[in-house]
């Protein structure tokens, strides 16, 4: 039997009509059984479920703006199919299901299952339009409830893999399938032990394709996206980057791990210890050859510039005039372990820690309130995390350059700043 490939498709791949013909177009000639394909919800539909989220959590009414998002939909759909396909009453369905659960309740407790069960219908409403499409124009694929083959703990909005259990389902409920036909899915979604929805962190449709690939011990993942590969720099933030065209994994890993966007940072794990290789190319040029990322691609120095925004830098400062220990690190991290809250950087001196996290509702207030008796805290919010690799002295003054700094930290291969701008 051949081996599988996967395809991912971001938001930007499926934002309007025009993108989903284009990914059509993509797949005209590459379309094949063995094949997986994971969408994402279309354009910035996952920040407008976010949007009425909040609506809920202030009391305030979510119905007009569903219905929006709803004639969005809809319309993109009417420039699709013909009047009388059977994808409007799924759209219609799934936004009825959508208020429906929006009517639940909600609180700071159980804010995290609400939004795993809330978001998630934007990747579905995304996957039964391109579906229907497909096979509209006569590319047959099946649609998969990512949920029934992704298994977690229950870690509502970084849920963890159960590697083991999503191998068995891969192997059992989707191998069949793909003996036959290609499978559109979900990304960012799966299900816990009891079927309750749960997410893989923002933007996690990559780690998604990585997950079935490793599971199906796929022979590639492709990622399609609106740049022309990996570059050294964010396109729309710098002038004259340059395109990597490959990337040994842990080089790439690096990059995520500081921030790019490009690819979600626990993608590449599982493809390396497989030794699947990662593509990453363009929709809008999808005969260019992007960049390839494996473990026999050659290193590179080129300095690369990384860009984390919406920063929260946290200071816990000792009470009296001890040193800061081992203990007090220990207490810091155990309460962002429970909190789930990753460190972007981390600065020790005599007397306090320094953390650089993302924001998250509620999060720091449940971490201030914790920590509060053990340390003196202080806290900036609205900055930006800028990391430089393999850096050299000129393009670290062309970068820092008019920049309110908060904190700084260099080593032989990385420097960052925590700073603030405009």
């Amino acid at each position: 039997m051949a081996k599988t490939v996967i395809y991912k498709f971001g938001g930007a791949s499926v934002k309007d009509a025009v993108a989903v013909r284009n990914l059509a177009d993509i797949l005209r000639n590459r379309l094949r059984k063995n094949m997986v394909i994971v969408i994402s919800a279309m354009g910035k539909t996952t920040n407008g479920i976010e949007n009425l989220i909040s609506s809920k959590l202030a009391n305030q009414d979510f119905y007009q703006n569903s219905t929006i998002l709803k004639s969005q939909h809809l319309a993109i759909c009417q420039e699709l199919f013909a009047e009388n396909h059977s994808i409007f009453s799924k759209v219609e369905n799934l936004f009825i299901q959508l208020n429906h659960d929006l009517e639940k309740p909600l609180s700071p407790e159980n804010y995290d299952e609400f939004y795993d069960r809330v978001i998630c219908y934007g990747e579905l409403l995304a996957t039964h339009i391109v579906m229907e499409y497909l096979c509209s124009v006569d590319q047959i694929v099946v649609w998969k409830d990512a949920r029934e083959l992704i298994q977690t703990d229950s870690g509502f909005r970084f849920a963890k893999i159960n590697w083991e259990q999503t191998k068995k389902k891969c192997e059992s409920q989707l191998l069949p399938v793909l003996e036959q036909f290609p499978v559109v899915t979900q990304g960012f979604i799966g299900s816990d032990a009891k079927g309750r929805t749960t997410t893989l962190g923002r933007e996690g449709s990559d780690f998604t394709a990585a997950i079935l690939a490793s599971s199906l011990n796929a022979s590639s993942v492709t990622i399609w996206k609106d740049v022309p590969g990996i570059l050294n720099a964010d396109p729309k933030r710098f002038p004259n980057t340059q395109l990597f065209e490959e990337l040994e994994y842990r080089q790439a890993a690096e990059m995520t791990y500081y921030g790019a966007s490009v690819i979600h940072p626990k993608t590449i794990k599982p493809l390396a210890n497989l030794g699947i290789p990662l593509f990453v190319k363009s929709f809008l040029n999808p005969g260019a050859s992007g960049t390839k990322i494996f473990s026999e691609a050659k290193s590179h120095q080129i300095p690369t510039i990384i860009l984390k925004e919406k920063q929260i830098l946290v200071s816990f400062k000792v009470k009296d005039f001890t040193f800061i220990e081992e203990s007090h690190i220990h207490a810091v991290y155990d309460q962002l372990q429970q909190l789930k809250l990753r460190v972007n950087m981390l600065q020790t001196s005599a007397i306090s820690i320094s953390i650089v996290i993302d924001v998250q509702l509620f999060k720091l207030e449940k971490l201030l309130s914790q920590l509060k008796p053990q340390f003196e805290i202080r806290y900036n919010e609205g900055l930006t995390l800028l990391t430089i690799l393999h850096p050299n002295p000129t393009v670290i003054a062309e970068q820092v350059a008019g920049l309110e700094i908060f904190l700084e930290q260099s080593t032989r291969t990385t420097y960052q700043v925590v700073c603030r701008t405009d």
